[in-house]
């Protein structure tokens, strides 16, 4: 089982440069190794030197302890190794030091090199020994015999830990590669979540806004309306009976329509909106779309109706259509429809008996609609039916109007009125 960078780190901690006390450990213990074996190879070099046998032991130790510095200078350990070839001594420290530099992070040329040398070094002072062996006596076998020798000991002492330490090296470069790529894996997987979560968030935000803005268009103007004609009717029904029945059921239809669209609009919050949607696509927009594709959401066609009621709650509204009528998204015309509506509900609640004026014009690529009023007859009569103001349904405009990509404008004109005023692209 691997583990990963940071984990592998954390596990680190030995002494000077080795990573894990165990490498230390090793290390020493190779080097004792060595440095007895070089020691014990230096007595029959003294005696072929003609040096005190003192001498050739401590340069023995000397010569093989250097092996415990493999892992911090592997050239160096080499470089001794081929160094005390002549003598024949520091077998265990070359074949070593040879595997630890082909492991290393060291260039290929430079490992290449070093290993050459040591096994042209190893091939000439084998020849010889084997040579003055069979000058001597010692070997009876035929000249074929010394070349031989010398290329296969050479080749032995050098090409598997050569081959080894390249393997390994390699094995471990790519294990390290791989625990990169995993921290970098559960950095990303960390990431992710954390911006999932914030998108999530952000979403649950979204949907309360908009939640909250459908609830606003559908109740606050058929309520305002309703609650207009209640005070009509509680002023006319002692004097003209007939009318306050007709006020009566101009109010109950409009509770019923408020009825009919919360009941849509919960449908549609129980069933889920449609969520298989483009990244690019801004949330909002598709939350305001919701209601206009899964429930029946009002259109443009509708608007007739919608200053009819107005009319008759005792506004003088004028409505007046421009260019070719003709049908457009849903999402376009229940913006279109929302912002008109909204209008005219803030001139029952601030401006109630001022003269309106609807305008609505279809042009080649976009539809603009202005809601304009004059200034209320009666200073206060805003407030005589009692509606109140929440301030948010001009933000609601804009926010429905700019999620189409269109533009939203509004304030008070001139003469002392209010204009509201809306731009949406046909193909939004």
């Amino acid at each position: 089982m691997t583990t990963t960078g940071e984990e592998d780190a954390a596990a680190r901690g030995g002494p000077l440069w080795w990573t894990r006390w165990r490498s230390a450990a090793f290390d020493w213990s190779l080097g004792v190794v060595s440095a007895v074996e070089c020691a014990v190879e230096g007595i029959p070099f003294a005696r072929d030197a003609g040096i005190p046998t003192v001498v050739g032991v401590v340069f023995g130790l000397l010569a093989g302890s250097v092996l415990v510095v493999r892992r911090k200078w592997p050239i160096a350990v080499v470089l001794v190794a081929i160094a005390v070839t002549p003598a024949q001594m520091g077998f265990l420290m070359g074949i070593v030091g040879l595997y630890t530099l082909a492991a290393s992070e060291l260039p290929r040329r430079m490992i290449v090199s070093l290993a050459g040398m040591q096994l042209v070094g190893t091939l000439i002072v084998t020849f010889v020994r084997v040579r003055q062996s069979m000058a001597r006596g010692t070997l009876t076998l035929g000249d074929w015999f010394v070349p031989f020798a010398a290329i296969a000991t050479s080749l032995g002492l050098t090409a598997p830990p050569l081959l080894l330490g390249l393997y390994i090296g390699a094995w471990r470069r790519l294990m390290e590669s791989l625990r990169e790529r995993a921290d970098s894996l559960e950095r990303e997987l960390q990431l992710l979540a954390e911006r999932a979560e914030e998108r999530a968030e952000w979403a649950r935000g979204e949907e309360r806004t908009r939640i909250a803005r459908e609830m606003h268009d559908v109740v606050a103007h058929r309520v305002s309306l309703m609650v207009v004609h209640a005070a009509a009717l509680q002023a006319i029904a002692p004097k003209d009976p007939e009318k306050a029945v007709r006020n009566a059921a101009l109010v109950g239809d409009m509770g019923r329509q408020a009825l009919t669209e919360l009941r849509e609009m919960l449908g549609v919050l129980r069933s889920g909106g449609p969520r298989e949607r483009s990244a690019s696509v801004p949330l909002v927009a598709v939350a305001v779309a919701a209601v206009a594709v899964e429930g029946d959401g009002p259109s443009l066609g509708e608007l007739e109706e919608l200053v009819g009621q107005s009319a008759a709650a005792g506004m003088v509204v004028e409505l007046s259509v421009e260019g070719e009528t003709r049908s457009y998204a849903p999402e376009i015309e229940q913006t279109a429809y929302r912002v008109v509506q909204e209008a005219l509900t803030n001139v029952h609640k601030h401006a109630a008996g001022a003269k309106t004026r609807v305008r609505l014009a279809h042009r080649v690529a976009e539809i603009a609609m202005q809601v304009e009023n004059g200034p209320p007859p009666e200073v206060g009569s805003a407030s005589a039916a009692g509606l109140p103001s929440g301030g948010n349904g001009l933000v609601g405009m804009k926010e429905r109007v700019v999620a189409l990509g269109g533009v939203f404008v509004s304030g008070p004109t001139e003469a002392g009125g209010y204009r509201v005023s809306a731009v949406i692209p046909a193909a939004a």
